[in-house]
């Protein structure tokens, strides 16, 4: 990670411009688009990280240790091997892993956690923060029901 690096963002010099980008230079008043999608990309990290923290302290008392223990994931988009596993490319969270309470599954061998898709997220609430905010709260509420063991009906049963 780069020097000055938060989530992947480099110190922004005078007189380099974007660190490997071939031609790429810095301009006095102009924000290079990469620049800006990744600040974008970080504010929307801060902002998840922090409303899953408020969701987290809100959910009831027996479920609370079990959402903290999962990690959560932000990504911008979904990787490769996600769109290979059959999903599409506009998802907006995922549940992988074996589900708290589950024996260890060979079928399941990387450790439970959570994703976020948050550029898809930002999308679909069509750049509004109100809109956002209330799609990562019911995505991630949705994903965690996965983790807690819960099917797509019980999910679903339950409003997430």
């Amino acid at each position: 990670m780069p020097k000055g690096s938060a989530y992947g963002q480099p110190e922004i010099s005078q007189k380099s411009g974007w660190p490997g980008a071939v031609g790429s230079t810095y301009r006095a008043g102009v924000i290079h688009p990469l620049w800006e999608m990744t600040l974008r990309f970080e504010e929307l990290v801060q902002r998840a990280e922090r409303l899953i923290t408020r969701l987290q302290r809100r959910l009831p008392p027996e479920i609370r240790p079990l959402a903290r223990a999962v990690p959560v994931h932000c990504e911008a988009v979904p990787s490769e091997a996600v769109l290979a596993g059959g999903f599409g490319p506009d998802i907006l969270g995922l549940f992988s892993g074996n589900p708290h309470g589950t024996e260890f599954s060979q079928s399941e061998p990387a450790p439970p956690q959570i994703l976020l898709y948050l550029e898809n997220l930002w999308d679909y609430a069509e750049a509004d923060w109100p809109t956002f905010d209330e799609e990562l709260r019911l995505t991630y509420l949705h994903e965690l029901g996965h983790y807690l063991g819960w099917d797509e009906d019980e999910v679903e049963a339950r409003g997430l």
